[in-house]
């Protein structure tokens, strides 16, 4: 058993800290810094990087996705189950196909994501801003957990401030940084785009951070990502159900549908309380996911985007 120990402890010590050489000094992996393109493609615009300062912040965000890995695989994982419902309604709400990768930098696409700031959801709302666009936010409901609810008030955000800009990059730092603070500083330092402005570092680089995601997922394996069909999380198929008035407990409406409170919760989780209260009656939609999209032998394995795998 001790020598077994031993060699366990051999084996991780050297995977941690890789291998030595005659001289005991570490032999580190090869690390090559992602080639920047000359130009890049967003939201149907075409943004030069031959300037200085655009190129380097476009480079800071490429090496920065593309070398966080963990969190990067998850996301084109992740990716595989919502993409395919986050794009109709990005369609049907007239916004361009790229603001898919918007919520990826706001989220990772993790549907519970709530930041120190306490915005919430794949979308990242904020409760007054959510209100704003239609969504309700309370102890028993917050609909910015909603993911179709929350993507048609992120797609008719981002549409107000384009049509106050006339640039995605610009309608893109908006959703960082605030309508006002862009339009006000557009006006005083006397530019058109957000892309030209001087303003706090996280919003500066908002931009660069979607136009970095997008180059990623759009050639994962160019950027040392690797992936099967099997290991991309699949699309859920759910039955859906309408509540249009009180649920006393949620635990036993869920058993009463054939699921567990938890299925519940992690497919609803717009829902916040064990309880409803709904006085008003208002009408709720329910997803109660069917049986075969919890197993992924019976799920099967659906691609979005063949580039995503290639093993």
């Amino acid at each position: 058993m001790k020598s077994k120990i031993t060699a366990l402890i051999f084996f991780v010590g050297a995977s941690a800290m890789s291998f030595a050489d005659s001289n005991s000094r570490p032999i580190f992996s090869d690390v090559y810094s992602p080639v920047v393109p000359a130009k890049v493609s967003l939201c149907g615009e075409t943004i030069d990087l031959d300037r200085v300062d655009m190129y380097e912040r476009f480079d800071r965000e490429l090496t920065s996705v593309a070398y966080t890995h963990g969190a990067t695989m998850l996301i084109i994982k992740r990716a595989n189950r919502y993409f395919p419902e986050l794009l109709p309604i990005l369609r049907s709400e007239g916004v361009p196909d790229d603001l898919l990768y918007l919520a990826c930098i706001e989220s990772s696409l993790n549907p519970r994501a709530y930041s120190p700031a306490k915005a919430a959801g794949l979308w990242q709302f904020i409760a007054s801003a959510a209100k704003e666009y239609g969504l309700e936010v309370n102890d028993e409901v917050d609909e910015r957990y909603n993911i179709p609810k929350a993507t048609r008030a992120a797609a008719r955000y981002l549409k107000k401030a384009y049509a106050r800009y006339g640039d995605w990059a610009s309608a893109m730092a908006a959703y960082n940084g605030g309508q006002t603070r862009i339009a006000n500083a557009l006006s005083k330092q006397g530019e058109d785009t957000a892309l030209d402005l001087y303003l706090a570092e996280e919003t500066t680089r908002y931009p660069y951070r979607v136009m970095a995601m997008k180059a990623i997922m759009e050639n994962p394996s160019a950027y040392g990502f690797h992936l099967s069909d099997k290991q991309l999380y699949q699309p859920r198929k759910y039955r859906e159900v309408k509540v249009n008035g009180p649920v006393p407990s949620w635990a036993d409406w869920a058993k009463a549908q054939g699921i567990s409170y938890s299925t519940l919760r992690e497919e609803n989780p717009w829902i916040r309380s064990l309880s409803l209260t709904n006085k008003a009656g208002k009408a709720y939609t329910v997803r109660v996911p069917l049986s075969e999209s919890l197993s992924r032998k019976k799920a099967g394995y659906k691609t979005f985007n063949p580039k995503w795998t290639d093993l």
